[in-house]
């Protein structure tokens, strides 16, 4: 009874953490699910957690894009290109992911959040471009963009916040708070069919999942009501995400590194 307690509590308080990350910046809720649910949780094998994680960060990504679409954060149009074309890249991914080895995968998950890590820095955005100023070359680059991360989401198991968040400002200068709102279209789409892929194989824990779920709706809407009010702090709040990536990416790679060789 102790042990599924505190199996509970660790669950929602990490469902928590996701979402409130994701109502926040938009991302890192998939990139820190697969850690929690091996380090903290207890979750011992990597497919599951992935599956897991992909599942309830698919569901508290689209609770958390309700919060930001009602506070008119959302470009529709560039949160549905990211969708459907990310979507394809997200099943690809996935597939794939089941044939590398757990403890390889892990290892590999680590090496791309550090690098992420610094790919942060190079993002910017303009705050005067608008929805309607968005051309269809802008919307073709936004479009192979999402491809390729949707094929790092499946892959590693991510909704893929961390990488579009990035992405939609380098593809078109939004500002931070309309990139963190749309978003959370494609993190829940990713998400949603790379869980898909992994409960096709009996790879989810679906009462964790739920754990995670509960836990996260109280996140998310902290989260959520804290990005309206820290929009001009932004880059503050990137830079700080970005050091929370990249010691977790140490963390990572230093338990993964010696089961990985």
């Amino acid at each position: 009874m102790e042990g599924s307690l505190s199996h509970l509590l660790l669950a929602l308080g990490s469902g928590s953490l996701i979402g409130c990350t994701l109502g926040l910046i938009g991302g890192g809720g998939s990139i820190l699910a697969t850690p929690l649910l091996m380090y903290v949780v207890g979750m011992r094998d990597v497919h599951t957690a992935i599956g897991t994680g992909a599942l309830a960060v698919s569901a508290n990504a689209y609770l958390n894009l309700a919060g930001h679409a009602a506070k008119g954060h959302v470009w529709w149009r560039c949160g549905v290109t990211f969708a459907i074309a990310g979507c394809l890249g997200a099943y690809f991914g996935s597939s794939l992911s089941k044939l590398v080895n757990g403890q390889s995968l892990l290892f590999l998950f680590g090496l791309l959040m550090m690098a992420v890590s610094f790919l942060m820095r190079q993002a910017k955005c303009q705050t005067n471009v608008t929805a309607k100023s968005l051309t269809i070359g802008t919307h073709g680059k936004t479009t192979l963009i999402a491809l390729l991360t949707g094929v790092c989401s499946g892959f590693f198991g991510i909704g893929g916040g961390f990488l579009i968040v990035p992405a939609l400002l380098l593809a078109t200068g939004m500002p931070l708070i309309n990139a963190v709102g749309t978003s959370l279209l494609a993190v829940g789409t990713f998400g949603l069919a790379t869980a898909l892929n992994y409960a096709a194989s009996g790879l989810v824990d679906w009462m964790t999942a739920i754990y995670f779920i509960a836990g996260g709706i109280g996140g998310g809407i902290v989260g959520t009501s804290g990005a309206s009010r820290l929009a001009t702090h932004r880059n503050m709040l990137a830079q700080t995400f970005r050091w929370v990536i990249f010691a977790v990416s140490l963390y990572v790679l230093a338990r993964s590194y010696s089961a990985a060789l």
